[in-house]
């Protein structure tokens, strides 16, 4: 029988089992922007192509921000 609860049983006895990850990453506002930039991106299709340019360029910028915010922690 599989455990998946917390907990392991060695020796009779139960265990807890640290969850993982142990320490969370800063919480920023890059994921923010890039929902931002794909809304514009899909209102832009929707709309004038300028919407999908900013769109494009707000995303690209949040996600290369998001990313070097997660390399350096």
């Amino acid at each position: 029988m599989e455990n998946t609860s917390n907990t392991t049983i060695e020796n009779g006895k139960p265990e807890m089992v640290k969850a993982k990850p142990e320490r969370l990453p800063k919480p920023t506002y890059w994921p923010f922007f890039t929902a931002l930039g794909l809304m514009f991106m899909g209102w832009g299709l929707l709309s004038l192509w300028l919407f999908s340019a900013v769109g494009f360029l707000v995303f690209v910028i949040s996600l290369i921000g998001w990313i070097n915010c997660m390399r350096h922690e």
